[in-house]
């Protein structure tokens, strides 16, 4: 009689927040003006190919180390429009991977937006859609921020809710904004009970520039009850995604359903959580020595990938074979 094996594939599903990929055209309709050719950053389109080689090589090696091939499914942040994502995706070192785009436009006032990336090839998306997140600021005056971005899909067949998240930013303050990352939150929870209600073991990943911390009481308004946040511990006073006068943030979450936690009976499940933080994406001289390597500090043009540190987590899918 022949004894059932199981066959184990690995995923890296990721979230990178690529700082200001903007295009060097100016959109009349949004706050764009400093990414043009004679704005004081001087953005033109030598810069913008380079940094499109950059942070398509910092994806291709994601996880590459641990799983030898890329994301399957990576969540992006701060991308001005679909043309800049096709770039992206069409590069010299991405252009193999057969990555595909979800993409929205948001009503942000910058004209940035959220959009998933995914290899065609392991996951297959079957729905996807926005959700508005309305705010007020403390005038009573709407505050246009990213939209949530919703897809649902399968991964070699079984079916993952994703959440991509640009909560909005701490630059008035942290506890004078807090209220609105807060909203965010509640939003999100809002979803992820919807989805729940049908299904309660719903695979559901919630990811973002949270613009909070694991311990900040929005983040906390999710994992209470609802999910688990396996990044919790990656936060340290030497470690995190994104660094502020030098103080680490962990602001690049990726936050689980518990199902993904269950061993017995379960296919899909979480391994394990990372920041990719290797030397070359690190500053390695100056004031910013020691942090992640951005493309401008201020107006100044460093030709650095981003001043945010990937993340990402570990899945295993299980197959009994006879």
């Amino acid at each position: 009689m022949q004894q059932a094996s199981e066959n184990t594939n690995t995923y890296n599903i990721a979230f990178y927040n690529l700082e200001n990929l903007f295009d060097t055209i100016d959109n009349t309709e949004t706050l764009d003006d400093d990414f043009t050719p004679t704005s004081d950053k001087q953005w033109n389109e030598k810069r913008f190919q380079k940094k499109i080689k950059k942070l398509a090589k910092v994806i291709s090696n994601i996880g590459f180390t641990e799983i030898g091939h890329p994301p399957v499914i990576i969540g992006v942040a701060e991308v001005e429009n679909r043309n800049v994502l096709e770039a992206l995706v069409n590069s010299k070192f991405l252009k193999n991977k057969a990555y595909d785009i979800v993409h929205f436009d948001s009503p942000d006032e910058r004209g940035i937006d959220t959009a998933l990336l995914y290899r065609k090839e392991y996951f297959n998306v079957l729905h996807q859609e926005v959700f508005t997140l309305f705010l007020n600021n403390e005038f009573g005056i709407r505050d246009y921020t990213r939209d949530i971005l919703y897809v649902k899909g399968q991964l070699e067949g079984e079916l993952v809710h994703l959440l991509v998240n640009h909560w909005p930013s701490r630059r008035a303050g942290a506890e004078e904004t807090a209220y609105k990352r807060i909203a965010a939150a509640r939003r999100n929870k809002e979803i992820v009970d919807e989805i729940m209600a049908i299904d309660p073991l719903a695979k559901i990943l919630v990811m973002g520039d949270f613009n909070d911390d694991p311990q900040s009481e929005s983040i906390k308004e999710l994992t209470a009850a609802t999910l688990y946040n396996p990044m919790e511990l990656l936060l340290t006073k030497y470690a995190g995604s994104t660094n502020y006068r030098g103080s680490w943030n962990l602001f690049d979450q990726i936050l689980l359903s518990h199902s993904f936690l269950q061993q017995y009976g379960n296919s899909l499940r979480f391994e394990d959580a990372h920041i990719f933080n290797p030397k070359a994406l690190v500053a390695y001289r100056g004031r910013n020595k020691g942090i992640p390597f951005r493309t401008y500090m201020g107006r100044k043009y460093l030709g650095g990938f981003s001043d945010h540190f990937p993340v990402f987590g570990t899945f295993t899918i299980h197959r009994t074979a006879n």
